[in-house]
């Protein structure tokens, strides 16, 4: 492996790259336009049940479980109760966000004392705003129990007195979380995947298919040099990319992203995965249309699949499973990790995971890669 080589290389592709007009839209100019869609569509704003998360600082009080229990007969929500000892309530919007929960609950201390004399009291409802259809059927449900305790309310002789419980809504992971806030981090994952995959898939069949390669082969420049310069490449793009889009998303929609180097290692190691799975997909094609369709068929359900635009842990089980052996899953939830809730070690066991897999498939394209058909 020579540097040398491998850094000539990496100029041809830049300028090839750079004078390439629907290379540059798709890798830099799309993905804004996908923050701006979604941005404008969600930042104002099911048959089954939301499971839905509740810490009860009121010490179990017969109210408070009366509650909760009328909750859960709404059949609109699940309710899991959570032991204090598990989470401190300071933490429970990062606990729930680190563990892909859509919502929680907290009862206050004082909820059943307050109650009785008809003191205001609010319960705190956590939402996450990327799954607008649970928020609402987690805020209905909050809101019609409510109401029908508020009717129930010991007034004494005053028959018409105000409502007693009312609830305050924040969002999953912060306080102040966004839509926008999930989506930055999915759509970085989603540029990871589609540059290199799509690019890698193409030019492996196409540069095979003109005698490219057979060029190629009669240069010093090694197989494993080439696949080393394209990985340099896309990791370079990642960076530019992933710039754009949290300026992007911090200046036009005022997105809470925190940026901190554990950001870096998920744009190093994705677009090493995803160069390498093109180039492996490529190399075991035998004409360019049926390297088009294994990219394809690799790459739609990543898409989708992996927690880009929606949150994973509302699919149905069997897609839950699905989407746990996607690389893709495991790069966005690593970055979510760093860039949400600043949960390291979660983030370290995505990394690995995305790691290992590289490793491997970096060594099986160099290996089945050849300059020569036999």
């Amino acid at each position: 492996m020579r540097p040398r080589r491998v850094a000539a290389d990496f100029r041809v592709v830049y300028r090839s790259y750079v004078r390439n007009p629907v290379a540059l839209f798709f890798s830099l100019i799309f993905p804004i336009i996908l923050i701006g869609l979604f941005g404008l569509i969600f930042s104002s704003i099911g048959t089954s049940s939301v499971a839905v998360y509740v810490l009860n600082e009121d010490g179990n009080s017969p109210l408070s479980v009366q509650f909760l229990a009328e909750l859960n007969n709404t059949s609109v929500v699940d309710v899991n109760v959570v032991s204090t000892s598990t989470v401190a309530p300071a933490n429970f919007a990062s606990w729930l966000g680190q563990n892909d929960y859509v919502a929680g609950i907290v009862i206050p201390d004082g909820f059943a004392t307050n109650y009785s004399a008809h003191r205001p009291v609010n319960v705190t409802v956590y939402t996450n705003p990327q799954d607008s259809a649970s928020e609402g059927a987690v805020l209905g449900a909050v809101t019609g129990v409510e109401n029908y305790f508020n009717l129930h309310a010991v007034c004494g002789a005053n028959a018409s007195c105000a409502p007693v419980l009312g609830f305050a809504n924040l969002k999953v992971g912060s306080q102040v979380y966004t839509y926008i806030d999930y989506l930055i981090p999915g759509l970085i994952g989603f540029s990871i995947l589609t540059s290199p995959m799509f690019s890698l898939v193409d030019i492996t069949s196409s540069y095979r298919k003109e005698g490219i390669f057979r060029q190629l082969s009669l240069t010093p420049l090694t197989r494993g040099e080439w696949l080393t310069s394209r990985v340099l490449w896309y990791v370079a793009l990642t960076f530019v990319a992933a710039a754009i889009m949290i300026a992007t998303g911090v200046t036009v929609f005022g997105a809470h992203v925190t940026l901190t180097l554990g950001l870096v290692p998920f744009l190093i190691v994705g677009p090493f995965f995803f160069v390498s799975l093109g180039m492996l997909a490529g190399s075991v094609a035998k004409t360019p249309e049926s390297a088009a369709l294994i990219g394809n068929i690799i790459t739609f359900p990543m898409m989708f699949l992996s927690g880009t635009f929606f949150q994973v842990s509302q699919f149905p089980p069997y897609l839950q499973s699905f989407a746990h052996v996607l690389p893709l899953f495991y790069v966005i939830d690593g970055m979510n990790q760093v860039m949400l809730f600043s949960n390291t070690a979660r983030a370290l066991s995505d990394l690995l995971v995305v790691l290992i897999g590289s490793v491997v498939i970096f060594l099986l394209a160099v290996r089945l890669f050849k300059w020569r058909d036999e």
